[in-house]
This record gives structure tokens, C-alpha cells and sequence, in this order.
């Protein structure tokens, strides 16, 4: 990461301290069916049967997540996209619909880093393209927003280690602070919550604004970090449409010509390391400066 990018990091996460959050909501199971209703579209990543990560629907045929998501993080390559699973509504052993994913696409800028740190948020989206549509009353895509601005009340619904089986939903947490792409907020998330959606109401209709990347530790502050989805998922959206079709768009490398960000200078903002054992969690990074 070039040292402007990671000072304007620090001088977000300066941001947040100063800011004084209101109380946050608890967090909710959603488990039964009234509970569940209007949030069906948010699901889990089945990554191979090994892992996961929490997903939502945009569309009918695509799913937005975490690009970090993608990446086996034993060896940082990319998973196969044919080992993914969407399973919308996921709920005590049961999805409402089940699809399998024929293209996955991480943000041609994001970098994927296994030293997990705070620069691993730049452009930590991607977007999923399933084989078949859903098209169930039941299960409604959310639509896409502007960013949340500092301050403002937000929800997420989530999966994570320890609540795996069914969703989540916190009502509401607050947006800490904002720099470009990056989201601090005060949101309670754990390993597999990466790539929730974070949700703002407008009109009475919840649209994701943002999508969960990791967690950090701020000056002895929890807070959780993501990515403004609105445009970044413009591109990923183009790079798509514009592919050759093959079954995995791969987002560029170091060296390849493409745009490299997301790597702190040793003596960084650093992460610890995953949790381990059993199923997977996938993703929720843990930072300290």
C-alpha cells in the first residue's frame, strides 16, 4: 500500500474515538418463519463444505459478498467457483432455495493478503453469479445504496462462529466513521459474518450500503470494518458483463498490469490470526494498529 493510503487508514480510524455512539441493539435470532420474513434474500456461502461466509441477493441470478471470501486462506488462492453454494435463508439445517455459483468475481483492484490487515478492506467485494435465478415470492433481492455517512444508524444480518444456523439481526449499530470505500462502524459481528450486508432504510425498504469485511481493535475499541458497496459493485457489475465467460474472473496480481492496494508497510495496522478447527468461519479479520 502506497504510504498516503495507509495514513488516510490511520486518520480514519483517528476518526473514530471522537465519535460518541449511541446504544446499539442487541442481537436477534431470526428462527422462525415470521421472524426470518423480508430478510430471506441474506444467506450463507458455502465454501466446499469447509467454510462459509454470509452472503445476500441483489438480483435474481447475483449474490454480493466479501472478496476475501474467494481466497483459501491456507494457500491465498482463489476457491473454484464451482466448490461455492448459495444458500438463501439459511436456517437450522435447511436454505430456502439453493443454488450453485457459475461465476465469481472479486473487485479487479482488491488484493488478497494473508497478513489480514486493515488495507485488505480496499475494494473487499464480490459479486457472484448463480446458475440458475431465484425467483421465489418469499425470497425479494435487496437493492444497492449510497454509502452510509458518520453517524447514521445501520443494521446488519449476518451468519457467524457460534450462530451458525440461523441469521442474526442487529437493528441497529452506528457508522463510526467513513474514508473513501472504508466503513468503521460499531456493529457486533464474529468469523463468518464477512460479507454481510449492512443495511440502511429508505422508504421503509432496507438497502445494503455496505457489506462487512473484518473486525478490529481501535485503541482498545471493537469495532467492525467494511466496504461502500454502491461503486464499487458498479465495476464489479461491468467486469462481469464484460468477461469471456469462463467459469472464474480472476481479479489481477501484483505485476500484472492491474491496480494494487490492501498491503501495509511492516510496523502496520495488523491483524491476528483466524480462528481454527472444525467448519470454518470464514473471514472476519482481527486488526490493531
Amino acid at each position: 500500500m502506497r504510504l498516503a493510503s495507509f495514513l488516510a487508514i490511520l486518520s480514519l480510524f483517528s476518526l473514530v474515538l471522537p465519535i460518541a455512539a449511541r446504544a446499539d441493539a442487541a442481537l436477534e435470532k431470526l428462527e422462525t418463519g415470521y421472524e426470518v420474513a423480508g430478510w430471506n434474500g441474506v444467506g450463507q456461502l458455502d465454501i466446499g463444505g469447509r467454510g462459509f461466509c454470509t452472503a445476500a441477493l441483489i438480483s435474481p441470478t447475483l449474490v454480493l459478498t466479501a472478496a476475501h471470501c474467494l481466497h483459501d486462506p491456507s494457500t491465498g488462492k482463489l476457491v473454484d467457483a464451482s466448490k461455492l453454494r448459495f444458500l438463501a435463508g439459511w436456517r437450522n439445517g435447511r436454505a430456502d432455495a439453493y443454488r450453485d455459483v457459475r461465476r465469481a468475481l472479486a473487485h479487479p483492484s482488491y488484493v488478497y493478503s494473508d497478513r489480514k490487515s486493515a488495507g485488505d478492506v480496499n475494494y473487499d467485494l464480490a459479486l457472484l453469479e448463480l446458475d440458475s435465478p431465484i425467483r421465489l415470492p418469499s425470497i425479494q433481492p435487496f437493492d444497492v445504496g449510497a454509502p452510509p455517512a458518520p453517524g447514521a444508524t445501520v443494521g446488519v444480518v449476518s451468519y457467524a462462529q457460534g450462530r451458525s444456523e440461523v441469521p442474526s439481526y442487529q437493528k441497529a449499530c452506528q457508522v463510526l466513521a467513513r474514508r473513501n470505500s472504508i466503513v468503521v462502524m460499531s456493529c457486533d459481528i464474529d468469523f463468518g459474518a464477512s460479507g454481510a450486508p449492512v443495511f440502511q432504510f429508505v422508504d421503509g425498504r432496507p438497502e445494503i450500503v455496505a457489506v462487512v469485511s473484518g473486525k478490529a481493535v481501535i485503541r482498545g475499541k471493537p469495532v467492525s470494518l467494511g466496504i461502500a458497496a454502491e461503486d464499487p459493485l458498479k465495476t464489479l457489475r461491468a467486469e462481469l458483463k464484460a468477461s469471456d465467460g469462463s467459469r472464474f474472473v480472476r481479479a489481477p496480481v501484483p505485476g500484472d498490469g492491474g491496480a494494487v492496494t490492501g498491503v501495509l508497510p511492516t510496523g502496520g495496522i495488523r491483524a491476528g490470526g483466524m480462528g481454527a478447527g472444525g467448519i470454518r468461519a470464514g473471514g472476519a479479520k482481527f486488526l490493531r494498529p
